[in-house]
């Protein structure tokens, strides 16, 4: 049985925040070039369009990190599936991440690429569940602070479906 996905936040209202994002970079590093760096596979669509969107001179990385597997709860042990292919030592970094829950991947994540003496380093996130946060960590910006719910679409997925929605969804039960 095929799951009903109702609608949290328009793709209209994503793609405008997407703008006003980049716009935010565009002010911050004029006359800089900016080293972004995606956590695969959540935030590729979120980091594709912001990318878009960015004046200054971009590079980009990616890595991969798992805590979920195919469940919809974080399992709290993450691991490293795919690291960096270059070094960020001296670059200004911002790590794109398409949603902040519990924290624990990003402070894990954090600790490893602040290890490796970046000029700069920035956390943005298009989703922030602050309410399920478990470590002292917040992000230096938030597209949209939502709820506690399960939400798919513009990246984020429930065992691998979904990703490809244009909005963010929530699956109603």
């Amino acid at each position: 049985m095929a799951e009903k996905i109702g609608v949290l936040i328009s793709e209209d209202k994503v793609a405008e925040k997407i703008r006003e994002m980049a716009d935010t970079i565009n002010k911050d590093y004029a006359g800089k070039s900016v080293h972004i760096i995606g956590v695969l596979k959540g935030s590729i669509f979120f980091m594709c369009e912001l990318a878009k969107k960015i004046e200054v001179p971009v590079t980009m990385d990616f890595m991969s990190v798992t805590s979920y597997g195919n469940d919809t709860k974080s399992s709290g042990v993450v691991r490293l599936i795919k690291d960096l292919d270059e070094s960020i030592e001296g670059r200004d970094v911002i790590l794109v991440e398409d949603i902040m829950d519990s924290g624990r991947t990003l402070s894990y994540l954090v600790k490893i690429l602040k290890e490796r003496k970046p000029a700069s380093f920035r956390i943005i996130t298009l989703l922030d569940k602050p309410d399920r946060r478990v470590v002292d960590l917040e992000p230096d910006m938030t597209g949209f602070v939502i709820p506690d719910r399960f939400v798919v679409g513009c990246g984020l997925d429930c065992a691998q479906k979904y990703r490809n929605l244009p909005y963010i969804g929530v699956i109603e039960e």
